[in-house]
């Protein structure tokens, strides 16, 4: 009985070292030792869960309308599966005819990373103060400095530098982290790559053929032409489902051409 009973006692401190050990791991998948080495929220982490919405939201405006959030050469379309139409951004235009389309955008990662730039300008901000505001909160006497962002597209990802400073002072110790990143996935980089290659081939040939999309499988591009000649490209990330739309219009032949005298 005495044997059994020490057996008994083993497997329930067993139980309990394995039990503890993944608590211990479960627990620190969350709370992440970044500042300082004291067990505080990530500021990285706590930056991009404050900004993400609205970095998806502004991608998936400009997506829609052409990589811009208003712009004035634009074409008013619908699709059939949507109930209203949009502005759409020509990306490459002529108005005159038989002539092919002009480039509007040959730097458009560029164009779209200032896009994006203008629409989380604000809330960027708003957010460092609130993680400012959490690190007090916590008992830290802070001392922070806000100075800019930066926006950069990169493969499979949207990054968003910031350049700003946190001190902390607490219980006698002082910290300091600076320059934080958000990384927010996102197919934008790898659709605009493929949206330019179909810009640069109407600029320069005046289309962009069935044998053309073959060479991009991991995308479905789809075209719709209009009553006024422009054509309404829509380049979908097969995996992703991530979209984006845009419109072209030149080499257009006037509708009277070739139309003998009544």
């Amino acid at each position: 009985m005495e044997k059994k009973g020490q057996v008994t006692i083993f497997i329930i401190v067993g139980i309990l070292i394995v039990s503890s050990i993944a608590l211990f791991f479960l627990f620190r998948g969350n709370i992440i030792p970044e500042i300082g080495g004291k067990s505080e929220q990530n500021p990285n982490i706590f930056l991009e869960s404050c900004i993400e919405d609205k970095i998806r939201e502004g991608i998936d405006l400009i997506s829609i309308h052409g990589g811009y959030i208003e712009n004035p050469l634009n074409i008013y379309f619908k699709f059939e599966d949507e109930n209203s139409p949009q502005h759409i951004s020509y990306l490459c235009y002529n108005q005159e005819p038989y002539a092919l389309c002009v480039n509007q955008e040959p730097m458009l990662i560029k164009r779209l990373e200032d896009e994006i730039y203008d629409y989380i300008s604000g809330d960027v901000r708003i957010c460092f103060d609130d993680l400012t505001s959490s690190l007090e909160k916590q008992g830290h006497i802070v001392d922070a400095s806000y100075g800019s962002f930066d926006v950069d597209l990169a493969e499979g990802k949207v990054i968003i530098e910031v350049d700003g400073e946190i001190v902390l002072t607490k219980t006698g110790e002082t910290t300091k982290q600076e320059d934080f990143s958000v990384i927010i996935p996102s197919k934008l980089y790898d659709l605009a790559r493929v949206v330019q290659e179909i810009v640069n081939k109407e600029a320069i040939v005046g289309e962009f053929g069935p044998t053309d999309m073959g060479n991009y499988p991991d995308f479905e591009i789809n075209e719709h032409r209009t009553r006024d000649s422009s054509v309404i490209y829509l380049v979908k990330h097969k995996e992703s489902n991530e979209e984006f739309r845009f419109a072209v219009r030149g080499a257009v032949i006037p509708s009277g051409f070739g139309m003998g005298a009544g």
